[in-house]
């Protein structure tokens, strides 16, 4: 397998698994050593789909754990790489090319270690399956694909990026709404266009325009819509969510595109509230890159946004 095909997330997991493997006196590196790296990695897809699955991590590496203790043990010497590990390697990279991806993340060695003898017991033991990973693989990565060494910022970018206000009406934590019946009529009907269906709101600060669009929103979770808006989701866009950390050239670009694609793939199901609107101009721009307002047109354009 080409090492260099490796996300900097696997070549980080393949690193602490090794740590692992040393600290426990293990003479090769085993899958097992593997799943313990993948579970306790910080800010890891494995443990966020772990998460989804409703497992705890802590079941999980203690299975592995007790996995690893029928292994043999020696101090001191070379750690060499066990016939089970390559095997997973292998694996790993099948699944890669099965999804189209040009790179072996995490996610395809979590896939690789279902299948293998010892590990993917410890994962059935707490019912993880294959096919609960790959359903909960597409909640996280939605239609992105391993196209760069580092694709965890494109993953889960609704959950990330975005506050759900439909949710957050439905849970009962947004205000109710005074006074504004007539603008939330208005917005509502721009919505239901066909073409040129993105109201903009304008006033002076606290007048209420993102009172407006909880409104809505609690109007969505009521179902007291018109009918080409129920079932929708509001979603609001956290602007410095994604700008916060965007520390490399075009990874803030990177971002809001992985926003609008998974808004676009919704088909309209999703409706995207932008706050401060104004603040798009000019946010994320670095030398030579594109600012968010201009990124947000083309999209505007051929009406894959509302």
């Amino acid at each position: 397998m080409d090492f260099n095909k490796l996300t900097t997330k696997a070549r980080e997991a393949l690193g602490a698994a090794m740590e692992v493997a040393r600290k426990g006196g293990a003479p090769e590196l085993y899958p097992e050593h593997v799943l313990v790296a993948l579970v306790r990695q910080k800010d890891g897809v494995v443990p966020s789909l772990l998460d989804k699955l409703n497992v705890s991590t802590e079941r999980v590496v203690a299975g592995a754990e007790r996995a690893l203790q029928r292994r043999p043990k020696v101090s001191g010497g070379q750690l060499h790489e066990s016939a089970g590990f390559r095997d997973l390697l292998g694996r790993a990279s099948d699944e890669a090319e099965k999804m189209g991806d040009e790179y072996v993340s995490t996610e395809h060695l979590l896939l690789g270690l279902c299948e293998q003898p010892e590990a993917g017991r410890a994962l059935r033991d707490v019912g993880v399956q294959r096919d609960a990973v790959l359903q909960a693989l597409q909640s996280v990565r939605g239609n992105q694909r391993v196209t760069d060494p580092e694709p965890e910022g494109r993953y889960d970018v609704l959950d990330k990026y975005t506050r759900d206000l439909t949710a957050a009406a439905r849970a009962g934590k947004l205000d109710p709404i005074i006074g504004r019946d007539d603008e939330v009529r208005r917005v509502m009907q721009v919505l239901q266009r066909r073409t040129k269906n993105n109201p903009v709101l304008i006033g002076e600060p606290g007048v209420g325009k993102t009172a407006i669009a909880e409104g809505i929103a609690q109007r969505i979770a009521t179902e007291d819509v018109p009918e080409g808006l129920r079932g929708r989701r509001l979603l609001s866009l956290d602007l410095g969510a994604l700008i916060a950390g965007a520390k490399y050239r075009g990874e803030f670009e990177e971002r809001l595109k992985a926003v609008l694609k998974e808004v676009a793939s919704a088909e309209g199901d999703i409706v995207l509230f932008i706050d401060e609107l104004h603040t798009l101009v000019g946010a994320g721009a670095a030398e030579g890159a594109m600012d968010a307002s201009n990124m947000l047109k083309p999209a505007l354009a051929r009406g894959e946004l509302r």
